[in-house]
């Protein structure tokens, strides 16, 4: 791998994250795929696959304002090594339930919104975290990039060992496997080694800090309508994750080896995707890149919608895969650059808002809607919203530029002669 693509590697602080959650995050997509066949083997409805989803994500719309506050004040490092032991507690606690045979859907969907709450801390958190593992900003994209490869290429291995693991011996021991993952990054956050003034900040009375965040998201354009598209991009398009064990059940006539295979695929164009962000120099462009990612997302979707035989499906989630993890990680590389740092952990909260924070009201929305219009249907739909979006993003862009050039020039990110030559 080209050197340019990994330079971010050679800060030893984020290489030690990268090694650690490279290994958890193949037991998060482990568990991923066993909670969602486990709901589905024991209920056969595609609505409760949108109510497992739906609780799994509310509390980081319902948290996140709140925890990007608490992320501005504390230690983030702090904080990522707590929401990891509590994950880890979470994983066990599923593990011990299914194991003993025990396990019911209200206990699926209370362990679920407990880790939700713990999302909520942890992703904007981590997102936050991010420039301190990073010296050098230049760096700072090519670390976002990274990181998103890690999150898919973790997608590509979980669900292929959880399918075989859930064929093999049950959906239990994908749990502990996964609890037992997170000793790797905990053990990663341990040995960093950090800055003094990585540590907790005093400020005001945290509606107010609230307030101050919410003003700069919302009067900011180019921060307001990243944010919007990233929205209504995980609200209507996201929800086809949650609706895939039908598809690979009741349209593929598969079972747990072709939902992880399905997975696996989109994985696949997701890794893609990464890579690309990875090998690009400079954020300039990004906005377009944002703009035409979601309209392949958007058009991915509605061809697997259509599809009705395994390969054809493993064609197209690629592009849907690649599309969605392209315009996730731009919108977060431009946030990222753009925002101050006393702001940084606020404006994260929003974005994990955002992508995780809506996600749930698609997930019950398009579980209702499977349920009663059918599964395929309420994919295609999504992706029609999505093209829409990306058209009027689009649109919008040449003015949007205007206003985050001057940033990026100011931080030193891209030089003026650059700035205007683009």
């Amino acid at each position: 791998m080209s050197p340019r693509i990994t330079r971010a590697l050679g800060h030893r602080n984020f290489r030690l994250f990268f090694g650690g959650q490279s290994v958890s995050l193949v037991g998060t997509w482990i568990t991923r795929v066993a909670t969602s066949w486990l709901v589905y083997r024991l209920t056969h409805s595609p609505l409760l696959l949108g109510v497992v989803g739906f609780c799994g994500q509310i509390p980081s719309l319902l948290l996140a304002p709140v925890a990007g506050v608490l992320v501005d004040r504390w230690d983030r490092h702090g904080i990522l090594v707590w929401t990891q032991v509590l994950s880890m507690l979470q994983s066990l606690a599923l593990a011990v339930l299914a194991l003993s045979g025990t396990i019911t859907v209200p206990w699926i969907l209370a362990l679920q919104v407990v880790q939700g709450a713990i999302n909520a801390f942890d992703t904007p958190a981590r997102q936050a975290f991010v420039v301190h593992m990073v010296e050098d900003r230049a760096d700072l994209p090519n670390a976002i990039a990274l990181n998103s490869t890690m999150v898919n290429g973790s997608r590509i291995i979980g669900p292929s060992i959880g399918g075989i693991v859930i064929a093999a011996v049950g959906e239990g021991w994908c749990f502990l496997i996964d609890a037992i993952s997170y000793v790797a990054v905990i053990a990663s956050l341990l040995a960093m080694r950090l800055p003094r003034d990585v540590t907790a900040r005093r400020h005001g009375a945290v509606l107010d800090e609230l307030r101050t965040g919410f003003r700069y998201v919302a009067g900011f354009p180019p921060v307001r309508t990243a944010l919007l598209l990233l929205a209504l991009v995980s609200t209507m398009g996201m929800p086809y994750t949650v609706l895939m064990p039908d598809i690979a059940s009741r349209v593929l006539h598969g079972g747990p080896h072709t939902l992880g295979g399905l997975m696996t695929a989109s994985g696949l164009g997701a890794v893609g995707g990464a890579l690309y962000l990875a090998s690009r120099r400079s954020v300039l462009g990004l906005g377009r890149v944002m703009g035409l990612a979601t309209a392949a997302f958007g058009a991915g979707l509605v061809a697997f919608a259509l599809a009705r035989t395994l390969w054809v499906a493993l064609i197209v989630l690629p592009i849907v895969g690649g599309g969605m993890m392209v315009e996730m990680a731009s919108t977060n590389t431009v946030l990222q650059t753009v925002v101050d740092e006393d702001l940084r952990g606020r404006v994260m909260s929003f974005y994990t808002m955002a992508f995780l924070g809506t996600a749930p009201i698609g997930s019950l929305l398009a579980g209702a809607a499977a349920d009663r219009f059918g599964t395929t249907g309420t994919i295609l739909v999504g992706g029609v919203a999505c093209i829409a979006a990306a058209l009027a993003f689009l649109l919008r862009l040449p003015g949007l530029r205007e206003q985050v050039r001057p940033i990026y020039v100011e931080r030193g990110i891209i030089a003026a002669a650059e700035a205007d030559a683009g």
